[in-house]
């Protein structure tokens, strides 16, 4: 089911009406923002000159610094009394990011995560169960009105409560299940650590994910766990862009479909910002289109991926984005390396002796940089063979050099011993500016 006709327009016309609303939003950042204004005025750009969706490169960048510089409504276009509701994130690295919503962006917004929600193979029949917390956090309160609107019923969970989950799941026949992906398999383990079959017991055959990454290593462990006919896609969101209803992966699962008549994405090099071709890899760069409340322009999201043009088997015809490949500041840089824990979770996910919760730890020691990856094993019996341990141990090191290009220290653990997350799971701890 699609859900909106834009969704398969041609792209002579996706570009008309990106272009009209361009210019539109241009005009409007810099009558309404002083801080866009000044930017504009300091590269020497005006909104007339923006006469093509080429000139959109003349236009300067918005980072998540200029959100906490002029925190918290200083980059906002409208009087507070116009806003009818606030959302922001975390804050956990600073202060939080505050955004908000006229009726008419939040009208958008959830029609929008509904186009999603299609996309990934909901229908008015299902019975949706948000395992998001809920609080500031677009996420849920996002997915929760975009399938209302879909005219699926929604079963606000909120995150952790597992033995509830599971209880709700079996009783009120849960048939879509909005989590993180690190969570809804922590979700899988347990109802299986019960005894039940999640494909044979539970009625869930839809997983609209997000909140983070899912490599395709991680799509085929969640069929492990919830059965080989359960769909799982992903969607993409920050909720500097309005949160989820950026992008969702279609059935077909060759990439997130952008919803381009409100989203303009380019890629970019991170290191030049120079715009890079179609099929490139690089940073995606988001121009919200109509936005009233919280207009942005060429907002640099961090994350790293490729933009597909091509029209999908699916019918639709706009921007297809790549699974994420990691966020150009997750990069780890070891002893001169670029690593990304993307690359590190590909290699865990094809070991059948270990499941897929991992952690990373970087050290340095005695002036040289030292990662170490803690895994757990599928079955403690492994810990009583030191020969069958010691195999393992060089088959995952092994694997792991011909992915990195350079060693590192690992260590097996037995299962159940690593943290589980409930929302964004946290694999990564780096230790460096507390050693030499």
């Amino acid at each position: 089911m699609i859900w909106a006709k834009e969704e398969t327009l041609s792209r002579a016309e996706i570009e008309r009406i990106q272009l009209e609303r361009l210019k539109e939003t241009v005009h409007y950042i810099y009558e309404r923002v002083e801080p866009y204004r000044r930017k504009m005025d300091a590269v020497g750009v005006t909104p007339d000159e923006i006469q093509s969706l080429d000139d959109l490169k003349k236009l300067p960048f918005t980072y998540k610094a200029d959100f906490r510089e002029h925190y918290p409504m200083g980059l906002f276009a409208v009087d507070k009394k116009e806003m009818v509701r606030f959302h922001a994130s975390s804050g956990t690295t600073g202060k939080p990011t505050v955004v908000g919503y006229t009726r008419k962006d939040l009208d958008v917004w959830l029609n929008n995560v509904a186009r999603i929600a299609c996309m990934g193979g909901a229908t008015p029949d299902d019975v949706a169960q948000i395992a998001f917390g809920y609080g500031t956090f677009t996420g849920a309160l996002g997915l929760h009105g975009g399938l209302e609107k879909l005219g699926a019923a929604v079963i606000p969970m909120s995150s952790g409560n597992t033995k509830k989950q599971i209880m709700f799941m079996q009783d009120m026949e849960t048939t879509l299940l909005v989590a993180t992906p690190s969570y809804a398999l922590h979700l899988g383990e347990e109802i299986r650590a019960r005894g039940l079959d999640p494909a044979k017991d539970l009625h869930v055959r839809i997983g609209l994910f997000g909140g983070e990454g899912m490599t395709e290593p991680m799509r085929e462990e969640m069929h492990k766990v919830w059965g080989d006919d359960f769909l799982c896609t992903q969607n993409y969101g920050m909720s500097e862009l309005c949160g989820p209803g950026v992008a969702g992966e279609c059935e077909e699962l060759c990439g997130m479909h952008i919803n381009e008549d409100w989203f303009i994405p380019e890629v970019i090099d991170p290191k030049t910002g120079e715009v890079l071709p179609p099929g490139e890899k690089g940073e995606l760069v988001v121009t919200c289109l109509g936005k009233e409340a919280l207009p942005l322009i060429r907002y640099r999201t961090g994350d790293l991926t490729r933009l597909f043009y091509e029209p999908c088997k699916c019918g639709r015809t706009t921007v297809r984005m790549e699974n994420l490949s990691g966020r150009a500041d997750d990069m780890l840089v070891i002893r001169g390396v670029n690593v990304f824990p993307t690359q590190i979770e590909e290699v865990l996910l094809q070991i059948p002796e270990i499941g897929p919760h991992y952690e990373i730890l970087v050290e340095r020691k005695n002036r040289l940089d030292v990662m170490t990856i803690t895994v757990e094993l599928v079955d403690d019996r492994l810990l009583d063979s030191y020969a069958k341990l010691s195999e393992l141990e060089q088959r995952i090191k092994k694997g792991l050099k011909a992915q990195l290009g350079l060693a590192t220290q690992l260590k097996l653990v037995a299962p159940y011993s690593l943290q589980r997350f409930e929302g964004k799971a946290k694999r990564v701890t780096d230790l460096r500016k507390d050693g030499l």
